[in-house]
């Protein structure tokens, strides 16, 4: 499966560097893309490396991932990210999204009738089933809190996109015990 994960300026470092870490770690190929090559985050973290979107066939991806933080509201106002998102959803392809990032689905119509979550202050009446859990899967969508639930996002997601033998070899490899 191939991966799209889109991180513009004022990305949540920890929500997108545990996910792609962890994905990376499973074998599962990903794609960070953006608008520059250079992508600065909420904390000053710069991500170097980062594949132009304008280079993108977003068709030819299995999933999209949107980290929060304030790049949010870049998601929000830019039609060609909604173009992208739409995608994803209509095609019924895994979305992750967390924190900020699950109400553009919510503006967008994507979490009507669906079970979600996202940073609880940011929610608003998008005409789900919002529950305060750390990582909420319903079907082809995966929501998560904050940034406190980065790492069971990245597991989630890893058990979506490749199975659980591959999440539990990555989760071994971590030395991660429950």
């Amino acid at each position: 499966m191939k991966v799209l994960a889109l991180i513009f300026d004022g990305f949540e470092e920890l929500e997108a560097t545990a996910p792609f870490a962890l994905l990376r770690r499973a074998g599962i190929d990903l794609t960070i893309a953006s608008t520059r090559t250079d992508v600065c985050g909420s904390h000053q973290l710069h991500y170097t490396d980062i594949t132009l979107l304008k280079q993108v066939k977003y068709q030819d991806f299995d999933a999209l991932i949107l980290p929060g933080g304030s790049h949010y509201l870049f998601l929000q106002k830019e039609p060609y990210i909604h173009q992208i998102i739409s995608h994803f959803m209509n095609e019924n392809k895994i979305v992750g999204a967390i924190c900020a990032a699950p109400t553009i689905l919510g503006q967008l119509g994507f979490l009507k009738n669906r079970n979600y979550t996202c940073f609880a202050s940011m929610n608003r009446d998008f005409g789900g089933n919002f529950q305060k859990k750390y990582v909420v899967t319903d079907g082809n969508l995966i929501t998560a809190i904050s940034a406190a639930a980065s790492i069971e996002f990245a597991y989630t997601l890893i058990e979506k996109i490749a199975g659980t033998d591959t999440l539990r070899k990555v989760q071994e490899q971590i030395y991660y015990e429950k």
